[in-house]
């Protein structure tokens, strides 16, 4: 009995020892202290790579002032006396050359890359290189950084850094044959252009492909004063992050309404804390084209420099963000090109179309790939005859005929440079065209209201990002053409061909009730009613060149001025540049309005003295009035006879 209750005493005593043990071994370790299991991931996992047909080199390039920029370098196996494709982009070199499926060169850089197949086919290097600040790279990111000078005191630029760039790229990479091409698409297509400013010597061809160029006058942050206020959400992740980690958010389906509430782009702005972003406070204190935006725009820097680097500009009919620079640097170097270097090639494409597929463009179908064509009897001839010393060199210039659906080439851009040879356009009564006639004196009105402005794409609006942004351009215009604040006149059905190529010129007569007023024209192609080939283009407007003009810079784009409320003034401005047949049976159309929203900030239609910040009271509707006949409205189109 003592025996056994001895025993029990003895077991419950070993259980109590267990059990307090097991909730000690459940307290954490103390700081510092890890279980000692080890770990089954090495510290330093070194990847093998052999069966794949490229070697991947992840380098940091000195540049003259101690940065070190990031550069990925894919070397195709075997290569040799191979020339170099370099591409400097603040939007992620490691991202646009990994294929972490793949061991092919060629997928590798299928990701954002622009030009692949070319890449592929004639045995490049490929090099991608993080612009200073911007992800793996050191030194501080500038949007657009300007070159040395009033506005950068700092010894470096784009131009520098490739410098530096290509100089040890020929040094350090001995499958090269010493040649290097510099190539990309809108912001790294900006890149080429500052390259050829001082080029290093191995570097024997640039193709800026839709670059930014001039940041006011057409291409992203503004055309012709208006400011594309959707463009909040770039800057916003562009600039707030080196690796764009902060992403724009918003609670609303339709970025029409967002807007609408917002009031300005100012407050949009506020809201989002951008104050702390050091461009949009220049964009912002740069309402006008002064200085700051004059001196860092590429065309006017390279129409002072002489054209020693073959550069092909790739411009696009339809790019919905960039439409303005490619077009601009041509006719701003074109001048100085006396050896014959400068070449252009103008697509039917929306923004960096020409490296995807070019059969068709929104609703728009133009019989074949034109991108492909592109790529392989324009792009690649000109980079193998510089790169590799092939015979062959494509025409000064390349252009595709819309309408007509055809590949032209000639020594220059436009065609057709006789003045004479143009049709005006003039808005006659009854909402009819008069192809060259002079029409009846006359005006017609429409009220402009703030608080109802015209969308520029169907509703709901989606963000710049989004679905449907890359053919905004080509969308269908008849919702416009029902709308009472938007005035259209249409031509007669044409019975013979219609061509023009270069851009259009508004000379605009009217007259507004406030004392400021936007204006917005367009120049649209009517399908006939019946289309048999594709029934869905029955009656479709097409846009062919379409631009804003914002009206307190008629005077000056530097000496924003009220208008005089009731006064029939003139605007005077360029539409983009078309290269389009007006096929028989098909009419010619214009519209005009005064809002184009919510792409374009709205203007307020009263002169208050920055429209960034307008309040809600200063916004009112405001009435006008378009003039017709004798010196009044007209809008001459570069034709092309023959």
């Amino acid at each position: 009995m003592n025996l056994t209750l001895k025993f029990s005493r003895s077991l419950l005593a070993a259980a109590l020892t267990v059990a307090l043990s097991s909730v000690a071994s459940a307290e954490p370790p103390a700081k510092g202290v890890y279980a000692s299991l080890p770990s089954e991931t090495p510290e330093h996992f070194k990847p093998a790579h052999d069966a794949f047909d490229y070697e991947a080199r992840d380098v940091m390039i000195p540049m003259r002032d101690g940065a070190k920029l990031h550069t990925v370098i894919l070397v195709p196996r075997h290569a040799k006396n191979a020339g170099i494709l370099l591409t400097r982009t603040p939007y992620n070199a490691t991202e646009m050359t990994s294929a972490v499926e793949s061991g092919h060169l060629g997928v590798a850089v299928s990701h954002d890359d622009d030009a692949s197949d070319v890449l592929i086919q004639d045995g490049y290097i490929r090099v991608a290189q993080d612009v200073r600040g911007k992800y793996g790279s050191e030194g501080d990111y500038v949007m657009n950084r300007p070159l040395h000078g009033p506005l950068n005191p700092t010894p470096v630029d784009d131009s520098t850094d490739a410098y530096d760039t290509i100089d040890w790229l020929v040094k350090h990479v001995p499958e090269s044959n010493g040649r290097v091409a510099i190539l990309g698409i809108s912001y790294d297509g900006f890149e080429p252009l500052m390259a050829i400013i001082h080029p290093h010597p191995a570097l024997k061809a640039a193709v800026p492909m839709n670059p930014m160029v001039d940041g006011w006058m057409g291409d992203d942050w503004f055309h012709h004063g208006a400011f594309r206020q959707q463009n909040l959400e770039y800057i916003y992740e562009q600039t707030a992050s080196r690796k764009n980690t902060l992403k724009w958010w918003s609670n609303y389906a339709d970025d029409y309404q967002f807007f609408l509430e917002g009031v300005s782009a100012g407050a949009v702005a506020k809201a989002y804390g951008m104050e702390q972003l050091g461009f949009w406070n220049k964009v912002a204190q740069h309402p006008a084209y002064d200085a700051f935006w004059r001196d860092q725009a590429v065309d006017k820097v390279l129409g002072n420099e002489p054209v020693s680097v073959p550069t092909m500009l790739v411009a696009s009919l339809w790019d919905q963000e960039d439409i303005y620079g490619a077009m601009a640097v041509y006719h701003a170097m074109k001048p100085h090109d006396t050896d014959q270097r400068l070449f252009l090639a103008v697509g039917p494409w929306f923004h960096g179309q020409e490296v995807g597929d070019g059969s068709s463009l929104g609703a728009v179908r133009f019989g074949s790939d034109t991108s492909l064509y592109f790529r392989q009897h324009i792009l690649r001839p000109f980079l193998a005859h510089y790169l590799k010393d092939a015979p062959d060199v494509p025409a000064p210039v390349n252009a595709f005929v819309t309408g007509q659906n055809v590949w032209t080439t000639s020594k220059a851009w436009p065609e057709t440079n006789d003045a004479s040879s143009t049709l005006a356009i003039r808005p006659d009564a009854g909402g009819k065209l008069q192809l060259g006639a002079v029409a009846e004196s006359g005006s017609d009105s429409f009220v402009s209201d703030p608080s109802h402005p015209v969308p520029y794409r169907p509703r709901p609006v989606g963000p710049m990002a989004g679905k449907g942004w890359q053919h905004w351009l080509t969308d269908d215009q008849r919702a416009a053409a029902t709308r009472p604040d938007v005035l259209t006149y249409t031509s007669a059905v044409l019975t013979e061909p219609l061509r023009i190529s270069g851009p259009p010129q508004v000379h605009l007569v009217a007259s507004t009730s406030g004392t400021d007023s936007d204006w917005v024209v367009k120049l649209i192609d009517v399908y006939p009613d019946q289309v048999a080939e594709q029934p869905e283009m029955g009656g479709y407007e097409l846009g062919i060149a379409m631009d804003i003009f914002r009206g307190r810079y008629r005077t000056g784009f530097d000496k924003p001025a009220a208008l005089t409320a009731g006064a029939a003034l003139p605007y005077d401005f360029s539409l983009p540049n078309a290269n389009h047949v007006f096929l028989p049976g098909h009419r010619v159309m214009v519209q005009i309005q005064s809002s184009w929203f919510p792409l374009y900030d709205r203007n307020p239609q009263r002169f208050v003295p920055n429209i960034f910040f307008a309040t809600p009271a200063d916004f009112q509707p405001a009435t006008q009035q378009v003039f017709r006949g004798g010196d009044a409205t007209v809008i001459t189109l570069p034709v092309v006879k023959g």
